[in-house]
């Protein structure tokens, strides 16, 4: 059964590096978020909250991107890469971690990209710099945390790569090539080396193919 992912240009892309990673077959379609077709009946249908991305495998539809990660993980464990880990005590680690990005990495992260980004694109209105710093000191607290962390493994779980490391690609991807914040990673040894690794792997190469 093909999986069927519901997004835009920016919001899939997480769950669609994890049905690579897994070896799910997939179609993408497009919801333009810019148009505002999230918000329209037929789509809050699958997605109340008229949010991106939502998946629909058969009957069965979910929704919030970590939720899907974790699902699909679990679903095809016997399959593709180990991205919860081999052993309880290793999926304890991702979880961890997964909930790290998704509380201290990606609030600071998410506000540089709205401010940068989204404002003039969407609104046509200039970048905010107060934001921009009070978010770029917060993230820089985080990735000082990180350094520390990758400094004794290779990825954030241990020496494996896993949804912890994974959930981090879209956002920092544009951190690295959009915003001229790339030295936020560079200037840390460690998490430099982490990003290399995450963001050449052939499932994250394939996503920004899709995506060109």
């Amino acid at each position: 059964m093909v999986v069927k992912v519901y997004g835009d240009y920016a919001n899939p892309k997480r769950v669609i590096v994890c049905l690579i990673e897994k070896e799910v077959e997939f179609e993408i379609v497009h919801v333009d978020g810019l148009k505002g077709e999230n918000k329209l009946p037929e789509y809050l249908k699958l997605q109340p909250f008229g949010l991106l991305p939502v998946v629909k495998d058969g009957d069965y539809i979910l929704y919030e991107s970590r939720a899907i990660l974790r699902y699909y993980s679990e679903k095809y464990k016997n399959q593709g890469s180990a991205l919860l880990g081999n052993t309880i005590e290793e999926r304890g680690v991702v979880e961890q971690w997964l909930e790290v990005e998704a509380h201290n990495y990606d609030p600071p992260i998410y506000n540089l990209v709205m401010n940068i980004l989204a404002l003039p694109l969407v609104k046509g209105e200039a970048e905010d710099p107060k934001v921009t710093k009070e978010n770029e000191e917060k993230l820089g607290k985080v990735l000082d945390i990180y350094e520390e962390r990758l400094s004794h493994t290779k990825y954030l779980a241990g020496d494996f790569f896993s949804l912890a490391d994974l959930s981090h690609l879209p956002f920092t991807h544009l951190l690295m090539n959009h915003m001229k914040k790339g030295y936020m990673i560079r200037e840390r040894k460690h998490v430099s080396a982490w990003w290399d690794a995450i963001s050449n792997r052939p499932s994250w190469k394939k996503v920004l193919q899709l995506y060109k």
